[in-house]
């Protein structure tokens, strides 16, 4: 595993298997006894010269690359910490996305057959968050290095929609009345259909010539509506996007699918999971993507503790036409979940909880009687958990879609349908 004549820290390594994060790892020999090394941007097959220090270790050198080694499509890769696996040839990457998968599911002793992954990048994801900060009074703007807080300043990011093809240039353009201050700024950019909505976070309290800058900048970018801490600063125009025939006001900082293409993926999943139920809870529901085009066949009960998304849930679905009835609350389901009692209402219950999951719900939902629950997840380990505690209620776990929507990163979704057999 090591060479001798290196400089000290500096070691030759055999790449055995692609880590969660997308680092490769270099298994000890039984001889060696030492720790696993987790190198980034090395690949499974590959003989790499890496500085080590501890775990990690900082590729310097392919010595032997593996034949799934490609070139990767952005110049700042491996300089930029946005991307883990651009390198990896295309079908050992979907591999790779669909392990991650089997691997959680496998570490809470849940059988499952996995589907290959659906690729939803799209045209691009259509919401970032670019780092700002100072040199010399001049706005840079970016992505932070690999596990560095070193900031690399970007000129484009292939992996967002044309949308946001601008979007460094724009988040320096906002920084720009803020260099006085010199203070370090997060700028949040999404591509609705009616413009770029903006949001500021960093800037603290805004001045009135502050404000007055931002205004012109916005009409300079023609940016459809700019805040700061997620209040109003201006709008132009509304930010709107829209599910199943329903135009959603976009609520400053709401939650949105990375990418329009992972929103439809799941969305499709959801529905055909759901089939021909008529009586449906969609619960973290945020602003309504599945709630709003399940209501096109089945009345819908929606919850989220968010109250500003609900609001705009509320709104789209009242203004849309030809929907079933939409019924959206304010509930903070971690602390107060449906109960059972309240879970006999539904054919179907759907559910999309932050990362952390669902535990408190899933296990009122494992008590009841629901004949057909989806789950949809942005981390499988979570899922995993969850999922295991509705199969010790009788649950059975009938299919498991991976959906890939963050091309080249190590996270993944999925959507799952469970039934309880008859």
């Amino acid at each position: 595993m090591t060479a001798p004549g290196r400089p000290t820290g500096e070691r030759i390594l055999d790449i055995a298997d692609l880590g969660a994060r997308g680092d490769g790892i270099a298994r000890p020999d039984d001889a060696s006894g030492g720790a696993p090394v987790f190198v980034p941007f090395a690949l499974p097959g590959e003989q790499v010269r890496a500085a080590v220090k501890g775990d990690r270790g900082r590729l310097v050198e392919v010595l032997r690359a593996a034949p799934e080694r490609i070139a990767p499509v952005c110049s700042h890769f491996t300089r930029c910490g946005g991307c883990a696996v651009q390198h990896l040839a295309a079908e050992s990457y979907r591999d790779w996305k669909r392990g991650l998968v089997v691997t959680a599911l496998a570490h809470r002793g849940v059988a499952a057959a996995v589907d290959a992954p659906i690729d939803a990048h799209g045209v691009g994801r259509r919401r970032v968050t670019l780092h700002v900060a100072y040199d010399k009074g001049v706005a840079r703007a970016g992505y932070m290095a690999p596990r560095s807080h070193a900031l690399i300043d970007l000129d484009a990011c292939p992996i967002l929609a044309p949308g946001l093809a601008a979007a460094a240039d724009i988040a320096r353009a906002l920084a720009a009345p803020f260099a006085r201050r010199g203070k370090p700024l997060d700028i949040h950019l999404t591509a609705t259909q009616t413009g770029i909505d903006a949001d500021i976070r960093g800037a603290g309290t805004l001045a009135l010539d502050a404000r007055l800058d931002l205004s012109e900048i916005a009409g300079r970018r023609d940016l459809a509506r700019v805040t700061a801490e997620g209040e109003l600063v201006l709008e132009r125009r509304v930010p709107t996007v829209s599910a199943g025939g329903a135009t959603i006001a976009l609520p400053p900082g709401a939650f949105l699918q990375a990418t329009a293409a992972g929103e439809a993926a799941l969305a499709a999943l959801v529905e055909a999971h759901a089939g021909a139920a008529k009586r449906i809870a969609d619960l973290f529901c945020g602003i309504g993507p599945f709630a709003l085009r399940l209501a096109r066949n089945a009345a819908v009960f929606a919850a989220d503790s968010d109250a500003v998304a609900i609001a705009a849930l509320d709104a789209a679905a009242r203004h849309a036409r030809g929907l079933k009835p939409v019924r959206a609350l304010r509930r903070d389901l971690f602390r107060d979940p449906l109960v059972v009692s309240q879970l006999g209402d539904y054919d179907a219950v759907v559910f999309d909880p932050p990362r952390a999951g669902a535990e408190a719900q899933v296990r009122e939902l494992a008590l009841s009687a629901v004949p057909v629950i989806v789950a949809v997840s942005c981390d499988p380990a979570s899922f995993a958990r969850d999922a295991a505690i509705l199969i010790a209620g009788g649950y059975r776990l009938d299919r498991v879609t991976p959906v890939d929507q963050f091309r080249f990163a190590p996270h993944v979704e999925l959507v799952a349908r469970l039934s309880r057999p008859a």
